[in-house]
């Protein structure tokens, strides 16, 4: 599993950022993951808020990706 910050807005421009990967058990990455959204995107306009995902997962470049 890997918690990954996403933009908050769904545009496709601004890339994910990776914030841990390799953690064992999903409920310790939803646990993680829950402490930083409550911590750090506590209204409706935060930037990012963080997702867990699957270590297959591909992180999205953001422009990089669109050219």
């Amino acid at each position: 599993m890997k918690i990954v910050a996403v933009d908050n807005y769904a545009n496709e421009a601004v890339a994910d950022v990776l914030v841990a990967e390799n953690i064992t058990n999903k409920s310790y990455a939803e646990v993680m993951c829950k402490a930083l959204n409550d911590r750090y995107c506590n209204n409706d306009y935060a930037a990012r808020h963080y997702q867990v995902k699957e270590d297959e997962y591909r992180l999205s470049r953001g422009m990089e990706d669109l050219v």
